[in-house]
């Protein structure tokens, strides 16, 4: 029974750490919510759509249930997804890219996302290199301006 118990533990471990290392993940200077507008207006500069804002925070509250300050933006480029749906419709769980940002126990505001080449590599998409690309130095840009780094 403690074997099993052990490896059950081990295995969680190791899932939590295998999704960790799946996102990218910055310090951000502002809070949750001036970061997210920060975000917001950066995506407008750049014609990029945004299609959703989620307050988590504000939505577990209806409920009763109290987070820290937390938030996800769900935005795209057509121009750029859809021919990853081509090559891979199942791709399109993953898109529209997001972006969370959330406030920690000790106060910091952090910022994360799945780097494109996760998702090349889960959906196996061979033939769309410089979308990857251009997706990496989109949100590395995003994620930049948004956090004052």
């Amino acid at each position: 029974m403690r074997l099993a118990a052990a490896v059950i533990l081990s295995l969680s471990l190791f899932t939590q750490s295998a999704l960790a290392e799946q996102l990218v993940t910055i310090e951000s200077k502002h809070g949750v919510k001036e970061t997210i507008d920060r975000l917001t207006e950066t995506l407008k500069k750049r014609g990029i759509i945004l299609m959703a804002r989620i307050n988590h925070a504000a939505n577990v509250k209806t409920v009763g249930i109290e987070l820290p300050p937390m938030e996800l933006m769900i935005f795209g480029n057509p121009r750029l997804g859809g021919p990853l749906m081509q090559s891979n419709p199942q791709i399109g769980i993953d898109l529209p890219l997001k972006v969370l940002t959330w406030q920690d126990k000790g106060g910091k505001v952090w910022m994360a996302y799945t780097p494109p080449d996760t998702l090349k590599t889960r959906y196996g998409i061979k033939d769309r290199d410089a979308i990857f690309a251009k997706m990496t130095g989109a949100l590395q840009g995003l994620t930049k301006a948004a956090s004052g780094q």
